[in-house]
């Protein structure tokens, strides 16, 4: 077989990187800029698989080989992988015919002889280099080896460029090797070329080196390198001007040639420079944005590939403080479920957690599971840790809104609230007060405070993400229930706010009474009465998110948990409320055993409530007016408030709450002489709501589909206590990600595709959101690209997440 198609000269034309890998695709492109790569020629992909299959074809490889090359040389010999990820066989240098050299010589060619030895024979050790003062020192050394391996040193270059040949595919065959490609996801049939390539004379003065031009930890521009010469490290700068002038040069054109930060091997004979390998420069997920928005200015690529090549949620490492080592050992882990690292000692409960930020320390906060009580809690802490929960748990959602780090689902760790002590999987024991470290982005738990490096919105973020706004087609709002979440969510680039959850605003301290009081209530006279006083404080907080929205749209959930989520627990704060509502603590507790139920969540929650209890969702609506009224007044800004009606099932439900918020606004009709103006939306949270779309979309201006509860109705699994097997079942290929995590296309999808579907059928001018927390997920947000949603929300901190994945939706589609 002639193998002279299988070699190709470097720098003639172009190479591609799959049939002769991508170092000799790089340096082949570099060479028709500058000639300082080496000429060579280089062996294809699959020659040398051939020689895989038979070594006994190297030696007609190596034959062909040499009859292009220059006999007097001597070469460099090194593997171009299909993949720069991979591993492959080691370089040789000074491979050339071996005689009785000049003295000058001999240390070059004991050297070759050494690394040949070890790399291509297998020894484990042979000094050869070390005889280089001896009489006789090549003969002896060529002695010595063949006493060793039990045949001759190859003295030609032909022949020893076929064993060179043999050495790499006997290398790339080892089931070690191919373990470790298999780690990286390369292909059974995973391949290597071969460049040979000259090498420059010798000196006194020859080294190799490295230069890059950018800072591996901002990404700036900063030409760098080092140069080390006869085994020691000498100062970079000391190079000639004109040899740094030459790899400054260099540097800018790899970039061109990689269309990325270059970084640049090179070799120096003391007369002339050599580039021996070019790839993408190392760098900390931080630079990344820098390096891209540097390579549009230099018009080396374009603002959709730098949107495209970063993934989105990469940009967590600018939005949270970040392990600066992520190799330490670790106490135990759960499920990552916000992201960012945090520090500080252990507490066990909401009120230790107020305690310690009170006096200036935030602690990391460890529940079996976070409640609605412990938001308060949550909000000092500077982590959360529970033992149990999924990434849609609680604990996951509030965190994820807060911007706080979280790990969730800590099985192996046990809580002793009593005693106030921790114990991790291998039976060691942590005490309240002692300091660990958490890490939401990896789910680890490590004990001490590890070093963090602090968040920071970088020029290159902001002018990246400046590109994905002018790029995306789908809007990009923010779940955010206070003034503070809106805030938030404004600094992080919001389109408006997707979804307001009203319970949370009722926890706080000057309300949760009153609003305790309001569920106990005797009769529906005492509920209103309690409803009076709640009015104001509600109102209050939409006229602070109406006046920082502007006329963004604002989306407002009416009230959606369960009642028995805001009554007391613990028999202090039972005791203490029985006085305010001036009954027997016996009474109390009565009337909050006959609000339980067996499965609350399924249970009398959401539109529900409206329909037997509609005067708190009557409230809920004149606040919503009265606020709109108060910012209109005071900012000549128009207030189009969206109603969100939540946990829908059935056409009725939704009337019947149209119906009595119409009837609010004709009494602040009749009250002001003007009739407010809103938008009625339900939220798509039932398999049954999504079906019969086309039934509600004709009373519903909006739908938003709540991903979390539509998931965990549709697989029939409880997103708190799904993360106790979902590793599990991912791992056992159940399903192929955790669907709390990742939007189900095949199930949930196709729900959200036939509800969208059916609803515009019925109204054509429906519009169309998600506002679970896939919404910030980019995987999901392509999704609803595709199904022609108008917009996602998600929790704060995922809004630059989802508005870079938006931007790479609206590009690929």
């Amino acid at each position: 077989m002639g193998w002279d198609k299988h070699i190709s000269a470097l720098g003639g034309a172009a190479l591609d990187a799959q049939s002769y890998g991508v170092r000799a695709a790089n340096l082949s492109a570099l060479s028709v800029v500058n000639d300082a790569v080496p000429v060579g020629v280089v062996l294809s992909v699959e020659a040398m698989r051939a020689v895989i299959e038979d070594p006994g074809v190297a030696d007609d490889i190596a034959k062909e080989l040499v009859a292009t090359l220059d006999p007097d040389a001597r070469f460099i010999v090194r593997p171009s992988l299909q993949n720069t990820t991979w591993t492959g066989p080691t370089a040789l240098r000074n491979l050339g015919a071996i005689d009785e050299a000049e003295p000058a010589q001999i240390r070059q060619y004991l050297s070759f002889m050494s690394d040949y030895a070890i790399v291509i024979e297998g020894f484990a050790d042979a000094q050869y280099q070390d005889l280089a003062n001896a009489n006789d020192a090549l003969s002896k050394a060529l002695a010595l080896f063949e006493a060793e391996a039990g045949r001759p040193f190859p003295l030609t270059f032909q022949s020893q460029l076929a064993g060179v040949l043999r050495g790499f595919a006997k290398s790339w065959s080892r089931p070690s090797a191919k373990i470790l490609r298999d780690a990286k996801g390369a292909p059974a049939n995973a391949g290597l070329g071969v460049i040979i390539q000259t090498m420059a004379a010798a000196s006194e003065q020859a080294g190799i080196g490295e230069v890059r031009g950018i800072d591996r930890n901002t990404g700036e521009m900063r030409f760098n390198g080092s140069f080390r010469s006869r085994g020691v490290d000498d100062a970079f700068d000391t190079l000639p001007e004109e040899i740094l002038s030459q790899l400054r040069v260099s540097v800018r054109q790899a970039a061109r040639v990689l269309k990325d930060a270059a970084y640049v091997k090179y070799s120096y004979n003391g007369t002339a420079l050599s580039i021996i390998d070019i790839r993408s420069a190392r760098r900390k997920p931080r630079a990344e944005l820098q390096i891209l928005v540097d390579l549009v200015r230099q018009e080396v690529i374009t603002r959709d590939e730098a949107l495209l090549r970063i993934d989105p949620r990469n940009l967590a490492e600018h939005l949270h403080p970040q392990l600066s080592q992520q190799d330490q050992p670790h106490l135990g882990a759960g499920i990552a479920a916000s992201p960012g690292a945090a520090q500080g000692p252990v507490v066990f409960s909401a009120e230790q957690a107020q305690s310690s930020e009170a006096q200036g320390v935030r602690a990391i906060l460890i529940r079996e599971e976070t409640s609605p009580e412990d938001i308060r809690g949550m909000h000092s802490a500077a982590g959360v840790l529970t033992l149990t929960g999924g990434i849609t748990s609680h604990a996951a959602v509030i965190a994820q809104g807060l911007g706080v780090p979280c790990v969730v689902g800590a099985g192996e760790m046990r809580i002793d609230a009593a005693l106030g002590t921790l114990t991790v999987a291998d039976g060691r024991v942590l005490n309240e007060g002692d300091i660990i470290t958490i890490d939401g982005g990896s789910g680890r738990i490590y004990s001490g405070a590890l070093p963090l490096t602090r968040a920071e919105l970088s020029e290159g973020f902001k002018t990246l993400m400046e590109w994905a706004d002018d790029t995306r087609s789908i809007g990009v709002r923010a779940n955010a229930d206070t003034p503070q979440d809106a805030r938030m969510a404004i600094d992080f680039g919001v389109d408006g706010i997707g979804l307001c959850r009203t319970e949370h605003l009722f926890y706080a301290e000057d309300r949760i009474d009153v609003m305790r009081q309001m569920i106990l209530a005797d009769d529906l006279e005492e509920r209103r009465q309690a409803l009076k006083i709640l009015l104001p404080m509600q109102r209050d907080d939409f006229v602070a998110l109406f006046s920082l929205m502007g006329d963004a749209p604002v989306t407002i959930r009416l009230l959606d948990p369960p009642l028995h989520e805001f009554l007391p627990k613990h028999d202090e704060d039972v005791d203490a409320l029985a006085d305010m509502m001036k009954l027997r603590a016996s009474e109390v507790r009565q009337r909050i055993k006959s609000l339980e139920e067996f499965n609350p969540m399924l249970g009398k929650r959401g539109v529900r409530l409206a329909v037997t209890m509609p005067e708190i969702y009557e409230m809920q609506a004149r606040a919503i007016f009265e606020a709109a009224r108060i910012v209109e007044e005071q900012s000549g800004t128009t207030i189009l408030p969206e109603i969100m009606v939540p946990l829908v099932s059935a056409l009725r439900e939704v009337e019947l709450v149209k119906t009595r918020i119409d009837d609010v606004a004709e009494d602040m009709r009749r009250e002001t002489g003007s009739l407010p103006q809103y938008q009625l939306g339900i939220m798509v949270e039932t398999p049954r709501a999504a079906l019969r779309s086309q039934d509600l979309a004709s009373v519903a201006e909006f739908m938003s589909f709540g991903t979390n509860d539509l998931t965990q109705m549709t697989y029939g699994l409880s997103r708190d206590d799904a993360g106790r097997f979902m590793r599990d079942y991912v791992n056992e290929g159940v399903y192929p990600e955790d669907p709390f995590l990742t939007l189900d296309v095949e199930a949930v999808g196709e729900l959200l595709l036939i509800a969208s579907r059916r609803g515009r059928r019925s109204n054509p001018k429906l519009v169309l959101g998600l506002c679970g927390e896939h919404g910030g997920d980019p995987a999901s947000v392509r999704f609803c690209k595709l199904a022609g949603f108008d917009y996602v929300s998600c929790s704060p901190y995922r809004v630059p997440i989802a508005r870079l994945a938006a931007a790479q939706a609206s590009l690929l589609t």
